[in-house]
């Protein structure tokens, strides 16, 4: 399963530093940052959903994070 979320991260310095929390997550097989894309997309491949827990830990750091999927769900325009 591939999840991609927009962030607010904007720098290595701050994908570095919560690097480590992402990494303890146990459904993840691999992740990056995209901080090319205007969305600072972070794409993550898991066994599994875990959207909600991905949003609430980068939340718990002080990041913002959209899952786009679900942003694309509710666009109207």
């Amino acid at each position: 399963m591939i999840l991609v979320f927009k962030t607010t991260v904007t720098s290595t310095e701050k994908a570095n530093s919560i690097s480590p929390f992402i990494d303890a997550l146990p459904a993840i097989i691999r992740w990056n940052f995209d901080l090319e894309d205007c969305d600072n997309v972070l794409r993550i491949e898991c066994t599994n959903d875990i959207s909600q827990e991905v949003i609430d830990l980068l939340k718990r750091n002080g990041i913002e994070c959209v899952d786009l999927d679900s942003e694309l769900l509710f666009d109207t325009d």
